[in-house]
């Protein structure tokens, strides 16, 4: 896996405390064949909320369970509700790398055991969410970028706080938990940069242990 990573992987900064940002870590090049493979099984759809509002942005499961939005709420589910089959296998590139970018910001014992795939097209927004669905707060968060960059918002606290705002450029990774575990944050892409073989399109990995 020793290609998985790129020279400046050693490089970590704490962004705000339990936030850390770990720059070109990875790359579109390294995982696109297994974000392909997952797709193919399981492609990406555009999920509603419980209130029937269209989700601005694409998404699609691999791992033991999946995130599903659904009329009752939100939840984890062993199958993909469109095909009734289990979600694809979590690539063990996804894996690895995940235990790795943990690793590096202090959470030495993350197991994760669901990833959500989300796909943004340039002008997608996400607005600011708390990823609360997990039953154990304790394991942190690992947020991959691949693609076209993307400004990533921290609320803290408080969905209505003024954000912090971060570009992310294709293979940085965000990884948060403990005191930061709960932190409102939100994505933009709106002035996003192209990447230079996927274009104006942007896919996020975002791994936990659920």
């Amino acid at each position: 896996m020793n290609d998985l990573f790129s020279p400046n992987s050693q490089l970590i900064e704490e962004i705000q405390k339990d936030i850390y940002l770990l720059r070109n870590f990875t790359s579109y090049e390294s995982l696109i064949d297994e974000v392909k493979a997952v797709t193919a099984q399981a492609p990406f759809r555009f999920m509603h909320t419980p209130g029937g509002k269209k989700l601005n942005i694409s998404m699609t499961n691999c791992g033991d369970l999946g995130w599903i939005s659904e009329p009752t709420g939100y939840r984890y589910a062993a199958k993909d509700p469109s095909s009734k089959r289990p979600w694809p296998a979590m690539p063990q590139p996804f894996k690895q790398l995940a235990l790795t970018a943990a690793r590096h910001a202090n959470f030495k014992n993350f197991q994760p055991n669901a990833c959500l795939i989300n796909h943004y097209k340039q002008g997608r927004v996400l607005t600011a969410h708390q990823d609360k669905n997990e039953p154990d707060l304790s394991q942190p968060i690992v947020s991959v970028s691949l693609g076209m960059s993307a400004r990533f918002q921290i609320y803290g606290d408080a969905r209505n706080n003024k954000p912090l705002e971060i570009e992310l450029y294709d293979g940085d990774v965000m990884v948060w938990g403990r005191s930061a575990r709960l932190i409102y944050h939100g994505v933009k892409t709106k002035h996003s940069i192209p990447h230079p073989n996927l274009g104006a399109h942007r896919i996020n990995l975002t791994l936990r242990k659920v």
